[in-house]
């Protein structure tokens, strides 16, 4: 009976230790979910300040620029964030606007991130979508490429 009593003694112990860590890890488990969704948010907030930080660097240049008149150009280097979807200059359409837009994605969708220039402004930059330094070209013409009579800004990338 002695070696029944140990047997049953440490297959006793298997069990306890078994509950005890499955409570621990009952308990662990939301607290990783938890944490695992806040670094999720947390990105997504970066990033979006990341990009509203290079929209108005660009707005900014695009009114310096354009208070210089033609044939004033600048060459810029642009950051562009993780998880940009695509940036607007003037309209989404390519037209002439005051606005240089990034489309950001989030975990809630996507996030239109505006900065405003005083100066009408036009271009292309939607194919800088992917995160890393570029190169962008601002120049003034006083008549813009896409409408003859209006003056405006054009961003386009080198």
């Amino acid at each position: 009976m002695g070696k029944e009593h140990r047997k049953s003694k440490k297959g006793q112990s298997s069990l306890e230790l078994l509950i005890t860590l499955s409570f621990g890890l009952i308990i662990l488990l939301p607290i990783v979910v938890l944490a695992f969704i806040q670094i999720a948010t947390s990105t997504s907030t970066l990033a979006t300040t990341e990009a509203q930080e290079a929209a108005s660097k660009l707005a900014s240049v695009a009114a310096v620029v354009g208070a210089q008149g033609f044939p004033a150009k600048q060459l810029t280097l642009l950051q562009v964030p993780p998880d940009v979807a695509d940036i607007y200059v003037g309209t989404e359409s390519g037209g002439i606007g005051h606005e240089v837009v990034f489309v950001v994605r989030t975990t809630a969708g996507a996030s239109y991130v505006t900065a405003y220039s005083p100066v009408n402004v036009t271009g292309y930059l939607g194919s800088l979508t992917s995160q890393g330094t570029y190169l962008v070209n601002v120049t003034s013409y006083n008549s813009c490429p896409s409408d003859k009579f209006i003056p405006c800004v054009e961003m386009q990338p080198s």
